[in-house]
């Protein structure tokens, strides 16, 4: 007997401490309640189709990862027209279109102050964190509350940080009461932050922007992950019309160290807002701040906004059909690859919610479509505007009719038109009048006839979802499909064509089941729908709907 008891003894505790880890492991991998921690991933600029045309290029652990194992839906899009970086962050974070949240642009006119508002600049706002005057920002321009506002309301234990190179994408993600928001100093290549946030920069921040990394980024070269023949989703490396980073600039490899010296002196941290190794470095803070932070680690939900900015001046200097914009993308693909990977360890992926998705995408440079054949072209807005002053000059008389025009807004004189007794809507038709004869202009709209109107669908519900009657200007010019404002980039957005408002978006992690979804989904679903999975209110400016499958 003795001879068999061991033997079965033995076999019993193997089974019994085997059957215990795996109940142990099985019980840790059963979602909670909540999510402990809320990822928002935000790659400016990044056109829906951009899934589709690197898949084959995308490792299994990023892009792909994500996809597979979350639900995707494939038909998100802006609502409004003036899909410029502000009113995309804003619009996501409140669940509301630029009319309600007040973000109408990168910048507008106050008449009042006869001065250029910028949407989170703010000189009363001293930097932490630095000597410069980069840390001036804040979100006191955003007229409504963000999901992670709503959040802080009903839980003072939950922590909000938010980063991003350029300090639009943080301060508005952050939103009012983030306990954190971090971008960059191009001065000095430190994460900075604003006395809107912070007296001083926690102490992990110090230690972080201790060790230099901006510098070892910058002291290398920028290559392809692959050789250049197999970048088959893009035009040839040298392209006459890209602007690139100056004159003989456009093209593979990139000298970082080089291209950020200045005068043999010092560098240009501002550098790495352009290229993406501006990514890597974003990434390596994020996981500082969860680490140090201590994200995720309670039963109180924190929230975590990481913003890819780099992906915007790339695509901007070189066209989305670039070989730059391609690397840019499949080295993106290995970075999020590494943060899954970090947030398993760390966290657990039953833990925490991942939504990523861009804040608008980007046009294909007229050059390109026109030698295709495509109707395109540039608007020539200077000249435009000059003709529009000689007319109404020849009209109504010498005067300083047109305060600013900035980005198919224009902005009048509104107090001489009252003084010269002068019909404001008489006066702005007229210019609308004007305007639609030159080539390019597809609409313009007066906000006269915005706020008396209703539109219900189309490109003037777009035009009328960009308008706030305090911020915008008094006329709003849309262009033709694949016309751009004469500027001095390859590229850009500021449109409500699919080129511009499709944009890719995936949820992940906690609870989110694997799907595939065609249905029209608004970015402004998005705030919404994680108040509805957090059980908490919705910001107080919401337009947005919960997308109802995902609550099942």
């Amino acid at each position: 007997m003795t001879i068999h008891t061991k033997p079965i003894s033995f076999l019993f505790i193997i089974l019994f401490f085997g059957l215990t880890a795996i109940q142990a492991q099985n019980r840790r991998a059963i979602p909670p309640e909540k999510p402990k921690l809320i990822v928002s991933i935000v790659v400016e600029q990044m056109r829906y189709d951009f899934i589709d045309r690197y898949w084959n290029q995308f490792e299994d652990n990023g892009f792909k990862r994500l996809i597979l194992e979350g639900s995707f839906y494939k038909n998100a899009h802006l609502n409004y027209m003036l899909t410029q970086s502000s009113p995309g962050y804003a619009s996501i974070y409140t669940g509301a279109e630029p009319s309600v949240h007040g973000i109408v642009a990168d910048q507008w006119y106050k008449s009042i102050s006869d001065q250029k508002i910028f949407s989170t600049k703010n000189g009363k706002m001293k930097t932490v964190g630095s000597a410069s005057f980069y840390g001036e920002h804040s979100p006191e321009q955003l007229i409504t509350s963000t999901v992670s506002d709503e959040l802080k309301l009903i839980d003072k234990q939950s922590k909000v940080i938010s980063v991003g190179i350029d300090p639009i994408a943080p301060v508005l993600s952050g939103g009012h009461l983030a306990d954190g928001a971090y971008w960059l100093d191009p001065q000095t290549g430190f994460w900075i932050s604003s006395q809107y946030y912070l007296k001083e920069l926690p102490k992990w921040v110090r230690q972080f922007n201790d060790k230099k990394l901006a510098d070892n980024y910058l002291n290398r070269s920028w290559t392809t992950l692959k050789e250049l023949s197999k970048y088959v989703e893009s035009r040839n490396d040298t392209v006459d019309y890209e602007t690139g980073y100056g004159v003989n600039i456009n093209y593979f490899p990139y000298d970082l160290a080089k291209m950020s010296n200045i005068e043999g002196k010092y560098p240009d941290y501002g550098l790495l807002s352009q290229v993406p190794v501006g990514n890597n470095y974003t990434k390596d803070f994020a996981i500082a701040a969860i680490v140090n932070e201590d994200l995720g680690k309670d039963a109180h939900p924190d929230f975590l906004m990481l913003n890819f900015t780099p992906s915007k001046e790339i695509s901007n200097r070189f066209g989305p059909l670039s070989v730059e914009v391609e690397d840019t993308y499949l080295q993106l693909d290995k970075e999020l690859a590494h943060f899954l990977s970090f947030l398993d360890q760390e966290i657990g992926k039953e833990n925490v919610l991942i939504v990523l998705t861009s804040n608008h995408g980007v046009a294909y440079a007229p050059q390109f479509l026109s030698s295709k054949r495509i109707p395109a072209g540039n608007f020539k807005s200077t000249y435009s505007i000059a003709l529009l002053k000689s007319y109404l000059n020849a009209t109504y008389g010498h005067g300083d009719w047109i305060k600013l025009y900035h980005n198919q807004q224009i902005f009048l004189n509104r107090l001489l038109i009252e003084d010269s007794k002068i019909n404001l809507e008489e006066f702005q038709q007229k210019i609308v009048d004007f305007i639609i004869q030159f080539d390019g202009v597809a609409n313009a709209v007066a906000s006269s006839t915005l706020m008396k109107s209703e539109f219900n669908r189309g490109i003037f519900e777009k035009m009328q979802n960009s308008y706030n009657q305090s911020r915008s200007g008094d006329i709003i010019i849309n262009l033709e499909p694949g016309w751009l404002e004469d500027i001095n980039t390859t590229s850009t957005s500021n449109s409500p064509y699919v080129y511009d408002t499709h944009v890719p978006l995936i949820w992940y992690g906690w609870r989110i089941k694997r799907q595939e979804n065609n249905n029209e989904i608004s970015i402004i679903d998005i705030a919404p729908t994680i108040s509805a999975l957090l059980n908490i209110a919705k910001p107080n400016g919401s337009t947005g709907k919960p997308i109802d499958d995902l609550l099942k």
